[in-house]
Order: C-alpha cells, then structure tokens, then sequence
C-alpha cells in the first residue's frame, strides 16, 4: 500500500511560528493546480502500481482551496493512481474555514478525516501566534464538522508556547476531551530560523519558555490524554480506540508515498526526493520540462538510518529481530548494546526484542534516537 501527500502552499495568512513552505500569494492559485495535475501525470509511476491507501492534504492551508478546486485535485488523482474505495483522505483545515456549507462540500467530495489546526484555546496565545481564528470558532468547527457526519476528527494543540502557564495547557486539553474528537496531535513550540518567533527570540522581546515548565506541560499531556482514554501511539500523536493517522503511521513503518507539491517530499524505499520549496521554481521546473526536486540515494547505512528515526518514535519501537533480517547481525548486536544501556537507566524498555521508549526516556527522545544512528 501506499500514500500520497498534496502541498497546498498557500495561507491567507502566516503564522509567526510556522516554517513549512508557504506564499500569501493566492494569485498563482490556478496556475499552482494546473501544474501540480502535470506533476501527478509526470510521477505517476513513482509508486509502481501500488494501491492508494492515504492521500493528505497538507500545507499551507488546504481550506483556502474552493469547493471546484478541491474537486479537481481529486479527480485527476483518481485518474492517475489507483485509490482504494476506502482510502483515508485527510484534510487539514483552520477553523474558520469550515462553516458548514464548505463542510458538506469536503464531506461529499469524499474527505472523510478533517485534522483541525486549533493550537490553544486562549485568545491571547491565538493573536500572539498571528492564527485568524478564536477559541469560540475552533470549538465551534469541530462540532459542525461532527454534525455534518465527520467521525474521524484529529485536533492540532502547541504547548510550550511563551507565558503559557499550566493551567492554560490544561485548560486547552479540557476543551479538547468535551469534543468529538479520536485524535490529537500535540506538539512542543519549536523555534525555527527564518520565523517571527525565531527572530524576536533572538532580540529578547519573546521569551522562551523555561525547560522545567515544558517538562510540566508534557508530563501533564501524558497524564490527561490517559485519563481521556487517549493512547499514545507516537511521541506527539494520540488516539482513542486505536484510531490512528494511517498516513502518518505509513511514514513512520516506512511504506512508500509521493509526495506532489511544492517542498513535498517522497520515498520509495530506495531513494528520497524533495520537491524545489519556491512555488514559481516549481512551477517553471515543471512547464520547461526541467529538474523540479533533488534526490538523494540511499545507501545501506541510511536505510537502517531511516528505519530507527521512524519506527523508535512510535509505540511499535524498532525490533532487534527485523533489523538483523533487514541489515544484518553486526547492525542488531549493536543496537541491542545501545539499548541495554537506556533499559538499565530506566529510558527505554524491552518486550521480546523490541525496543520502545518509556516516559523517562521521551524527554530525552532526540539524544537516544542520536546514539542509535550510524554515519
């Protein structure tokens, strides 16, 4: 099986903290789509005949696209690729824009999970990230979105952020549980070069929240989505009742996907591709019949590289028995050593020769990951 993710680029406008690609510029809109149809025809062997299991809209905004223009990115995938009847069709949407006419749009365009950016439910925390939307409305779109048939509904939060104080954190996962939501994506405020945040950060007119205040907000996600019946499936996603992102859980088991858009990326199981992040390079890349996306191969030491990013980030961890199938005994004797290491400080645990991280070691997440890795 495998999974397409479309890049919507554009945004009516940025967020001050967000650093994927994207352009204020709506004009290019209809050329944008034209193209990205040429780009489907152009890759539409990447993914040797194998069925569509997840298509993802990503972005950008998807929800700035109009009703017709959703409805031609749907058909001419469907011309180009075999998508299953049953497929998951994810589309991420900002709050405002799902009134309810736009809803029964999505809905009988065949959209059935909506991932909803709401990120707080604080006004002032929404105004300081530069979001268009308030508290009122994102709680609002999820239970329009409910009301017009959508079950399978997943909500965006950011904790971390400057002078969010627990009881705010708290107070956003609340609102969160009272809706009808089967999955969130929690996030930890990352400051990224090239973003407002980044750049205020670095003048000292935006302060970064204190280490052992973020350790509290993630502590304190941990203890409420298990109250809420929530299990966590992967370091910041979680789920009621099993019900996880099939596309992102395909990334992280390393299943094939084309990515189309630009600043997409896409992977096969040999190679990495990433599409030119500048809509106009890609969209003359792609008119002059020129090269639109780097590539990069990838060699023995890199798949087993990619195999231990992905998988150790999720509750199915990496297993000792499948990395000595895939790359050999030397690469499962050692990490077998690295793990010992983290099982005896409490950081990671064992369950017939796999490997998966406990609380104490999702802190410290991105320095295990590290040690496992070979250059």
């Amino acid at each position: 099986m495998a999974g397409i993710y479309i890049h919507i680029p554009f945004c009516r406008q940025k967020c001050y903290y967000c650093d994927f690609y994207k352009t204020v510029n709506s004009s290019l809109t209809g050329k944008f789509l034209a193209i990205l149809k040429q780009e489907a025809v152009i890759r539409k062997n990447y993914l040797e005949g194998e069925p569509v299991r997840t298509i993802y809209f990503g972005g950008g905004t998807p929800s700035v696209l109009s009703p017709d223009e959703l409805l031609f990115v749907l058909e001419f995938l469907h011309a180009n690729f075999q998508v299953l009847p049953d497929a998951e069709i994810t589309f991420e949407a900002n709050p405002d824009d799902l009134t309810p006419a736009y809803l029964q749009v999505l809905k009988n365009a065949g959209i059935n999970r909506l991932s909803i950016g709401i990120q707080a439910f604080q006004d002032n925390h929404l105004k300081k990230m530069n979001r268009r939307h308030n508290a009122q409305q994102a709680f609002d779109a999820v239970e329009d979105a409910a009301s017009a048939g959508f079950s399978n509904l997943s909500v965006d939060l950011i904790y971390g952020l400057p002078d969010l104080t627990e009881e705010q954190w708290k107070e956003s996962l609340t609102r969160v549980f009272q809706l009808p939501v089967v999955h969130l994506s929690a996030y930890h405020l990352t400051y990224h070069e090239g973003t407002p945040f980044f750049t205020w950060l670095k003048k000292g007119t935006l302060k970064e929240l204190s280490e052992k205040e973020s350790v509290k907000q993630f502590n304190l996600l941990l203890d409420e989505v298990g109250k809420a019946g929530f299990e966590q499936y992967e370091i910041s996603n979680f789920a009621r009742n099993k019900i996880y992102s099939k596309h992102n859980t395909a990334y992280w088991t390393g299943e094939k996907y084309l990515g189309l858009g630009p600043s997409a990326h896409s992977y096969n199981g040999d190679s990495r591709q990433w599409n030119i992040s500048h809509i106009e390079s890609y969209i003359r890349g792609i008119e002059n019949h020129t090269s639109f996306f780097e590539e990069e191969q990838l060699a023995e030491n890199d798949k087993y590289n990619e195999y231990v990013l992905t998988r150790i980030r999720t509750k199915w961890g990496i297993s000792e028995y499948e990395i000595q199938d895939r790359f050999g005994e030397e690469k499962a004797k050692f990490v077998r050593k690295e793990a010992e290491k983290y099982i005896h400080s409490g950081k990671m645990s064992e369950q017939n020769g796999i490997f998966t991280f406990t609380r104490k070691g999702l802190f410290v997440s991105d320095d295990i990951m590290t040690s496992f890795m070979i250059i």
